[in-house]
């Protein structure tokens, strides 16, 4: 009976530790699945925050994709900027010249204006006193003519030389007339030519102006 009871007392004492073993291993068992829980609830953060970071990562390479495109309109538009700058200064460089152009070809017509008008005084001048010289050549010869018909028919035998150096003084007037006459007609054709040039300058100096 005593064997019986202390082997009842083993079976308890085994039965109470496979039971505290049980238990343990439940709570072991337990503790695992909430650590693996709590693995699997970390992995899935961290699978979240790579799933972030690859979503960062793809967001900072569009946006520098975007900065370089903004970049490279940038370095265009200075480009461009530069170019347009060339041209304006090379425009601008032109338009003083054509202006200093101008102003000496204005120059040079008001000094051709003047000029010719100082001319065409001075042909005038010329003419009327070419007109004043021939007419008075004209009644010196008139006169000689005159001169010569009344010494013929009042004295026939008048001295040979004396005939002789009037016609010889008619022919050297008649020449000077010749002279005269041809240096008006002459002058007379350069007042047509610088006319027609004053009326041609006028007219391109007015077509520039328009």
């Amino acid at each position: 009976m005593a064997f019986s009871s202390a082997f009842q007392e083993r079976l308890h004492q085994m039965d109470c530790t496979r039971i505290q073993r049980l238990s343990l291993l439940q709570a072991e068992k337990e503790s695992q699945a909430d650590k693996s829980r709590a693995l699997a609830s970390k992995l899935a953060n961290i699978r979240a925050s790579e799933q972030r970071c690859s979503w960062l990562d793809h967001k900072i390479a569009s946006q520098n994709f975007k900065l370089l495109a903004l970049k490279c309109q940038i370095e265009n538009l200075e480009a461009k900027h530069d170019s347009l700058s060339l041209q304006l200064r090379s425009l601008q460089n032109e338009v003083e010249e054509l202006e200093e152009l101008r102003d000496t070809r204005e120059s040079f017509y008001e000094a051709k204006r003047i000029e010719m008008k100082k001319f065409k005084e001075i042909a005038e001048s010329f003419v009327v006193n070419c007109r004043t010289e021939v007419e008075s050549l004209r009644n010196r010869v008139n006169l000689l003519k005159s001169s010569f018909m009344e010494l013929k028919s009042n004295s026939g035998n008048s001295c040979n030389s004396e005939i002789t150096a009037a016609e010889m003084r008619r022919l050297e007037l008649q020449a000077e007339k010749d002279n005269v006459c041809r240096i008006i007609d002459c002058n007379h054709q350069i007042k047509a030519q610088l006319q027609k040039q004053l009326q041609i300058i006028l007219m391109t100096q007015t077509q520039d102006k328009d």
